[in-house]
């Protein structure tokens, strides 16, 4: 056997081992969920017919999670049959499950009162292919809330429901305002752009996860050169939804008119150099810590739509400032849309 035939058959076999490896986990993941679920609907309904249904109930299970435990482990202790309790009540009709979504999933998921936010949060994570761990992250920085207060979003679900594969995607839909930073453990305090930038870098499959829906990392620091001068971008993606370049501008402090100014040369020079034909227009997110009203107010930010600024937090904050942040927010739209 030649060198070459060899390692023909060694990626073949490598390349069903992988396979193989795939579909045992993806069998063995429906198996569990299929299993919780059902479990969960036996303690449901063997309490339904219990008497005095509370004390029964807690009577019942615990004896059930002694012996389940001393069988089969600690998978079945009180805690997690109270959990697959939860899960069928949840979700009571077992064709709605999904089962490209794990037990992990399924476990955070039951935690959402809100059934719309909830069915919202499992069609990103099919479709963007969240792990447990970043369905867990995007709900504890209350993603859904924050796209739902987004300036110029539908509020409405019913309306986002009806021929949502028709509806185009707007670029204020995309960005967020804030953005957190949480993932990068950023210090207080002697912080500069260039470091933010580079461990954004360090970091970027998070912070792509943070970005949202269909971008794709391009370059950094990426030059441009116009009649003799030189502009340096520091970061630059691609957006497959918009079908847009997006360039992203790092600021420490307080947005100013210059930081404006700066990001309106650059969409410019990289639309007339750069831009493909079939790409729309580019669009320049400017992240700075410090956002000013009366800039956003009265520059090329109030009625442009390609230049945007969003505020971004160096740590995850608790519930409680990020719904007054989202209060904030919705004031602010409010107000611009009775001066309009």
């Amino acid at each position: 056997m030649n060198e070459l035939t060899k390692k023909h058959l060694l990626e073949d076999i490598k390349t069903l081992l992988h396979s193989s490896r795939q579909y045992l986990q993806q069998t063995v993941n429906t198996t569990m969920v299929q299993t919780y679920w059902n479990i969960g609907r036996l303690i449901v309904k063997d309490e339904q017919n219990g008497s005095g249904r509370a004390e029964y109930g807690k009577k019942q299970l615990k004896q059930i999670a002694e012996t389940l435990t001393q069988e089969f482990g600690k998978g079945f202790d009180i805690t997690n049959l109270r959990k697959m309790r939860q899960f069928y009540q949840t979700f009571p009709i077992q064709d709605t499950l999904r089962l490209e979504l794990s037990w992990s999933h399924y476990r955070r998921l039951i935690r959402i009162e809100n059934q719309d936010a909830r069915e919202w949060y499992i069609t990103e994570s099919i479709e963007n292919h969240w792990s447990a761990r970043a369905l867990d992250r995007q709900i504890n920085k209350l993603y859904y809330e924050r796209l739902l207060s987004s300036k110029e979003k539908i509020p409405l679900q019913q309306e986002a429901k009806e021929n949502i594969q028709n509806i185009q995607v707007a670029t204020k839909d995309v960005l967020r305002d804030p953005y957190i930073f949480d993932f990068l453990n950023l210090p207080h305090q002697s912080l500069l752009e260039s470091n933010i930038e580079q461990t954004l870098m360090d970091n970027l499959q998070q912070f792509l996860l943070e970005l949202g829906r269909g971008f794709a990392f391009v370059s950094r620091q990426q030059r441009l050169h116009v009649e003799e001068q030189d502009f340096y971008i520091d970061l630059v993606f691609y957006n497959f939804k918009l079908k847009c370049f997006l360039l992203i501008d790092l600021k420490l402090g307080k947005l100013t008119h210059q930081d404006v100014g700066q990001m309106d040369t650059y969409v410019r020079v990289y639309d007339k150099f750069h831009k493909g034909e079939d790409d729309n227009p580019t669009i320049g997110l400017i992240l700075c810590s410090e956002k000013s009203e009366a800039v956003a107010k009265y520059s090329i930010l109030s009625d442009s739509k390609q230049l945007f600024s969003s505020k971004y937090l160096p740590f995850l904050p608790s519930e409680e400032e990020l719904q007054a942040e989202l209060l904030r927010e919705r004031k602010l739209i409010i107000d611009s849309s009775s001066q309009d």
